[in-house]
Formats: structure tokens, C-alpha cells, sequence
């Protein structure tokens, strides 16, 4: 009797973690941060509108820099005042990297300050993006399902879940002061699970993967948490982290939050290395199911290697991307490399990328040794097993009989 691929046992164990992951995101969907109602938005509504006029007057212009407020004239687009038309106020700080300049036909986010049902004062904050995002967002699946059908699909569903969970789980969790090491560990290795079973199924590639993948990340995690200590950098080092201590949230522990940003933002590439050693080491022995899982490991230990080559100057360049200009104000200005070194928050950053990279280094032989004892014997007893089948055929025993004969 035939069976639908999807009742059997390899079906099964591969359509699992699809339906795992779909419930998962519906949770974490409806799953509340506790943060959705503060203080500071009582007595306020964020809405969406259209700017119909601009008045630059009280606009203070010294060089590059702009300074005052500008007015505008704006169209409420949804929200309780829908249709009003309102003054709004764009604040200008004389910094090129917060203000904007809003012209006509823009459509904004802004915030209606109201009391008793009517608006006391509009405020700007900036322009309305979300529509181009999801366009974006939008084309990106689109082609990621066309080149990669089902697997991209898995892949889409990794994705949302990895969103969901630093938005829904890690960042609550921090800011209700949970030990943020502990806390990123555990959901690093939920995500772990998951995107590798998305991958593979529950199968024995997904353990190999899953164990060499975190064996890697606790190394980084001690090598980070050690480094970060010996080069006495302090968390607020991170962009908007000192601002959440003047904001009614001093028990924040921000170093340890700086120490959990160094495993979770290599752990991608972990997780890559590991599954594309899991993958070379199952090939092999898919070929040749005699081998012994020694052989195996020592298989994955090559793949391992030849990937490191590429592999140790991905975070490098990941994290350099974003510190050019950086960069180009030191050598605008002649400082010395010693200096450069140095600062504390250049410190940060090579031990963010030192250490990640360790943690890929590392992973190759954990994976390999993993995948060899998980692939390596399994594949072995197949070969015996098979061996077995075959002598027991009438035709290999006949042959075997006369071969004793003769």
C-alpha cells in the first residue's frame, strides 16, 4: 500500500520543525512585550500624515548645520483625528545624523498630543517608510521563493522567527533585568535548534549540526565575557545603550548585554559553518557507507578547513562596514595606529570580531568531530546491514556454495 511521503517517518521528522516553527511564530505574534502602553505615550496618538506645506523661516542655517524648527502643515491620515488639518512642529538639533527636512507631498510619522478630545500639539518624528520596506521585503521573498522554492520558504519562516524572538523574547527579557549572557545563550540556542531543523529535519545531520554549532558558540561566549573583562570595556559603549540608564532603567547590567551581542551576532555564521560541514560529511558517507566515523570526522576536518580560508574574514568585514567613515576621521587627523588601537571603542570592536572569529575556528572540528560519530557509525551499520542482506539472497548463497565447492 502506497503511503503519503508525509505520514512516513523521514516525512514526518522533515515536516515537523515547519509546523513547530508556524506555531511558535503565532505565539510570539500575539505574545505581548508588557512594553506596549508606557507612560510616555499617555495622552498621546502616533498617526500617519501628509505634509501640505513647510515654513522654513525660523530655520538657522550655519553651514552645514541646521538648527531651530520647522513648521508644517499637515494632513491627519488615520488615527482618532482623521482628515483634521494641524500644525506640526519638525525640531532641528544641528545634527546631520538626527534631523530631517521634510518638504511637501511627504507623508510622516508623527505623535497628536490631545487632552479632552481636542489636539494640544503635533510633533514630527520622521518620514513614513513602512511601505517601502515591505516592498522590499516583499521582492526578497519573492525571489528567494523563486530560486530556492520549499527551502526558501523554510528559510522565509527562520527568518520571521529570529525577528520574533529578539523583539518578542530577548529584548523584554533585558529590560526586565534578566542575565543577559543566560538569556541570550537560551535563545540563541532555540534559534539554533529551529533554523538547523528547518534545514534538516530531526534527523542525525541536525544533531551533528546543532551540537558542533553550540559547542562554537560557548566557546564564544567565555572567550567574549574573558576579553571584554581584560579589556575593561563597559557596555555603554554600544550606540543607545547609556541613554537606557537616564531613562528609568539603571539595574541594567549593560556589560553583560555587550558581552551575549559578541555570540549572538556570530552565531549566523556559525550556524553556516556548521551546516555546511554536516552536509559534506553526510555526502561522504552517503558515498562510501563503509567508512568508519574516524574517517568521517577526518573528512569534515578538511571541508572545515578549506572553508576557514573564507570564513575567519566574514565577521571582519560584516563589522568594519559600518566603521568606515570612522575610520577615514583617524587619518583625516594623523592619529597614531597605537592611539587608534587603543581607544575603548575600537578595543569593543576588535573583540567583537576576534572573538566571533574564534568561535568559527572553533566550530569546524567540534561539527566534524560530531558529525563523524552521529553519520559516521550510522552509515556503517547500513553498510553491515546491507552486506548481510546481500549474502542472504539465494543467489549470493549459491554462489558462496560453490565457491566452497570448487
Amino acid at each position: 500500500m502506497h503511503v503519503p511521503s508525509f505520514f512516513r517517518r523521514d516525512g514526518l521528522r522533515h515536516q515537523l520543525p515547519v509546523f513547530a516553527s508556524l506555531v511558535v511564530i503565532v505565539v510570539l505574534l500575539v505574545l505581548p512585550t508588557g512594553y506596549e502602553d508606557l507612560l510616555q505615550y499617555r495622552g498621546a496618538e502616533r498617526c500617519l500624515a501628509l505634509v501640505l506645506d513647510t515654513d522654513n523661516s525660523t530655520i538657522v542655517d550655519s553651514g552645514l548645520i541646521r538648527s531651530g524648527e520647522q513648521r508644517c502643515t499637515l494632513n491627519i491620515l488615520d488615527g482618532r483625528f482623521r482628515g483634521s488639518i494641524v500644525q506640526g512642529v519638525n525640531m532641528l538639533n544641528g545634527s546631520l545624523e538626527l534631523d530631517k527636512i521634510f518638504v511637501p507631498g511627504d507623508r510622516v510619522t508623527a505623535v497628536v498630543s490631545h487632552a479632552d478630545g481636542a489636539i494640544r500639539s503635533v510633533s514630527l518624528i520622521d518620514h513614513y517608510r513602512l511601505d517601502k520596506e515591505l516592498l522590499l521585503f516583499a521582492c526578497f521573498a519573492a525571489f528567494l521563493m523563486l530560486f530556492a522554492g520549499r527551502t526558501g520558504l523554510r528559510a522565509l519562516l527562520s527568518f520571521a522567527l529570529t525577528v520574533l524572538m529578539i523583539w518578542k523574547v530577548l529584548v523584554p527579557c533585558y529590560l526586565d533585568g534578566w542575565n543577559p549572557v543566560l538569556t541570550g545563550l537560551g535563545v540563541t540556542l532555540t534559534l539554533t535548534i529551529v533554523i538547523i531543523s528547518l534545514v534538516y529535519g530531526f534527523d542525525g545531520r541536525a544533531a551533528a549540526a546543532i551540537s558542533g554549532s553550540f559547542l562554537g558558540i560557548a566557546v564564544t561566549c567565555l572567550l567574549g565575557m574573558l576579553f571584554t573583562d581584560l579589556f575593561h570595556i563597559h557596555g555603554a559603549i554600544m550606540s543607545g545603550s547609556e541613554s537606557l540608564l537616564y531613562s528609568g532603567y539603571p539595574h541594567l547590567n549593560l556589560t553583560g548585554i555587550f558581552m551575549a551581542s559578541i555570540f549572538i551576532g556570530s552565531s549566523g555564521a556559525v550556524m553556516d559553518l556548521a551546516v555546511d560541514i554536516t552536509s559534506a560529511v553526510r555526502e561522504v558517507t552517503e558515498k562510501r557507507p563503509d567508512l568508519t566515523w574516524i574517517e568521517a570526522a577526518r573528512s569534515g576536518m578538511n571541508v572545515g578547513r578549506a572553508a576557514m580560508g573564507t570564513m575567519t574574514t566574514t565577521l571582519l568585514l560584516a563589522y568594519s562596514g559600518g566603521y568606515v567613515t570612522l575610520l577615514m576621521v583617524f587619518m583625516a587627523q594623523g592619529t597614531p595606529i597605537t592611539n587608534i588601537l587603543s581607544y575603548k571603542y575600537v578595543a569593543a570592536e576588535i573583540a567583537d570580531t576576534m572573538v566571533g572569529s574564534f568561535g568559527l575556528v572553533s566550530v569546524a572540528p567540534f561539527t566534524a568531530l560530531s558529525a563523524g560519530i552521529l553519520l559516521g557509525k550510522k552509515r556503517r551499520r547500513r553498510a553491515l546491514s546491507f552486506l548481510r542482506q546481500r549474502r542472504s539472497t539465494p543467489e549470493v548463497r549459491i554462489c558462496t556454495q560453490e565457491g566452497d565447492r570448487a
